[in-house]
Order: structure tokens, then C-alpha cells, then sequence
């Protein structure tokens, strides 16, 4: 009778404490660590959200959003793992968290934060030079097995998202171009308009302005399917009009980098409750819907585990790719 007497009290200890958990809200400001500098897209999705979350009145806390772009966003993954268990940080980034280790000797290992949210995904595209010889993505692969090595293909840095794709289309097509590295997408877009490269990788978002001016054409969309149908861009095509690459003979079935969120390793659950669903809100508002029109993504929130789950396989597959491109780190 005793023992029972003593379990009964101890779980009644304990409903207060679960109660705690799963009401659980920030009791100072909250940083949101950026994983790269001012203006990008990472530093808009992070300002989005800020901003939204004000707007509707979802958290009573003010929100703080630093910048920490240094080492291609390792200086804004260490400051975050190096705040264990502080549920008032979060970091903003895509899928150089888990990438970036693979290639960089760095300050954290991709398990050692704790995912919160996925909330849209950056499509890419092969875009071409305007006034380009070959009018789809089919005649580019052809016209570039007959010059091995002297096609140009910009992107932004090495041995990140646009190089790894940049590998998988030479692997899937048996080509081989000359990769040229810029500091940003945005920058391998102006030298694309300049003719100055062939091709690149961009998002829509780091294109639309130069394919809008007529210098730069999508050729196709690394997608299962087509894009959804919207306003023209141009006078003539819109984003559902651009084929799907694999429709154009590169079998490449999808290729796309997440927006995602990141709390510190040890968070307690209800901490981490409170912002999958907080970002979940963010994502259902209108504010979201406009932002994403506006950048040419595709909303997409996963919730912690499937969020977990997708990390897991991407990091095995660019792995195994880095390994056969002799690019991970010893």
C-alpha cells in the first residue's frame, strides 16, 4: 500500500511539470540567427517570419534577427549549437546545416541541433544566356557532349547547392562543363545576362529579374511536375509553361533546398512544440501566401520528425555524391 501510496504522489508531481512543458513560452527575446548575410534569401525568409508572427500577434516576446553569415553560414550554426538547451535561439538556414560538415571542417555535426520546422522549398532551374544557340534543355545537353569541358555553368560558391547539382546533371547527362563559382546567385545572374557564362542553377527567385529583361531563358525545372500555373512572367511564359527536366531528356526527377528552422541540441519538448507550431500558424497566414508568390517558392512546412526524417536521407545521398566527387572533408 505504501508503494502505491508513494507512486501515486510522485505522478502527481509530475502533471504540473508536464503541464509546464506543454504551455511552455519564451520568457525573454528571441533570436533569430540568420545563417547569411543581409539580403539573401535565408535573411528574407527569417524577416518574413519575424514579421508575420508580430503581425498576428503569435508570440509576446520581441524578436531579435542577427546576422551570421560567415564560412557560408557556419558562423550562425556554431553561435546556435554553442547555446545548449536556450529555448529563446533559433537558426535560420537551409541545407548547408547538414551539408556543410560533409565538406568543411566546421564547429558542429548535423544531429547536434535539433530541427524544428521546414517551411518552403527553393525550385532550380537550368537557366541559359540570352541569345543562347540551343532553345531547350535537350539541345544544351547534345551541344554540350560535343565541347567536353567548355561550357561554362555559374553558381554560387563551391562545393555547395549549385555545384551538387551542377555534378548531377554532368553524371545523369554524360557531359561535362566548366563550373565557375560566384559569391551569390544572384551575381552568377547578372553574369549570365552579361554572356559572360552559358548557364547556371539559380532558383526563381535569383533569376526572374533578368529573364522578365529578356537576358536569361529558363530552359527547364529540376520538379516532379511542372510549376504552378500564376500570372506571365514574360509576355508569352509563365512559370507552368517551363518543362520539367526530365521531361527534356535530364533524369533528374527533383532538386530543391528547403527553408528551414533550427533550435539548439537539449531544448526540452515543449519548447520545441511551441515553435512547430508557431511556424506551422506562420505558414497557414496570407502574409506566407504572398511571400511565397513573391519568391517563387514552394510552401512546404514538415513538422520536427518528417523534418528529421528528410534531413537523414538528403545528408546519405549528397554523401554518397561528395565521396565520388572526392569532396568530404577527412
Amino acid at each position: 500500500m505504501r508503494k502505491i501510496i508513494a507512486v501515486l504522489i510522485f505522478a502527481a508531481m509530475l502533471l504540473p511539470i508536464a503541464a509546464i512543458a506543454a504551455d511552455w513560452q519564451p520568457a525573454r527575446p528571441v533570436e533569430f540567427v540568420v545563417a547569411s548575410g543581409a539580403g539573401g534569401g535565408t535573411d528574407i525568409f527569417a524577416r518574413t517570419v519575424q514579421s508575420i508572427v508580430l503581425k498576428h500577434k503569435l508570440m509576446a516576446q520581441p524578436i531579435v534577427v542577427l546576422n551570421k553569415g560567415g564560412g557560408s553560414g557556419a558562423e550562425g550554426f556554431v553561435y546556435v549549437k554553442s547555446a545548449t538547451a536556450d529555448p529563446h535561439k533559433l537558426v535560420f538556414g537551409t541545407n548547408n546545416e547538414w551539408m556543410l560538415p560533409l565538406v568543411a571542417k566546421v564547429g558542429w555535426k548535423y544531429d547536434e541541433l535539433t530541427p524544428v520546422a521546414a517551411m518552403a522549398f527553393d525550385e532550380f532551374l537550368l537557366w541559359t544566356r540570352p541569345n543562347a544557340p540551343w532553345k531547350s534543355a535537350s539541345e544544351y545537353v547534345a551541344d554540350a557532349k560535343k565541347r567536353p569541358g567548355d561550357m561554362r555553368m555559374g553558381g554560387s560558391q563551391s562545393k555547395d547547392t549549385d555545384e551538387v547539382l551542377t555534378r548531377m546533371i554532368e553524371k545523369a547527362s554524360g557531359i561535362k562543363v566548366m563550373y565557375v563559382p560566384f559569391k551569390s546567385g544572384g551575381e552568377a545572374a547578372v553574369q549570365l545576362a552579361g554572356g559572360h557564362i552559358d548557364s547556371n542553377t539559380n532558383n526563381p527567385a535569383e533569376n526572374i529579374g533578368q529573364w522578365k529583361g529578356g537576358q536569361g531563358t529558363p530552359l527547364c525545372v529540376f520538379s516532379k511536375t511542372r510549376l504552378p500555373a500564376g500570372p506571365k512572367v514574360t509576355a508569352t511564359m509563365g512559370w507552368s509553361d517551363i518543362p520539367t527536366c526530365k521531361e527534356q531528356g535530364i533524369p533528374i526527377e527533383e532538386y530543391k533546398m528547403p527553408r528551414d528552422v533550427f533550435l539548439p541540441g537539449g531544448v526540452a519538448e515543449g519548447v520545441l512544440a511551441f515553435y512547430a507550431q508557431m511556424f506551422k500558424k506562420v505558414s497557414e497566414t496570407p502574409e506566407w501566401a504572398e511571400y511565397i508568390a513573391k519568391t517563387s517558392q514552394s510552401s512546404q512546412y514538415m513538422a520536427p520528425a518528417d523534418l528529421k526524417a528528410f534531413i537523414k536521407a538528403d545528408e546519405e545521398r549528397g554523401r554518397k555524391l561528395f565521396e565520388e566527387q572526392g569532396w568530404l572533408v577527412k
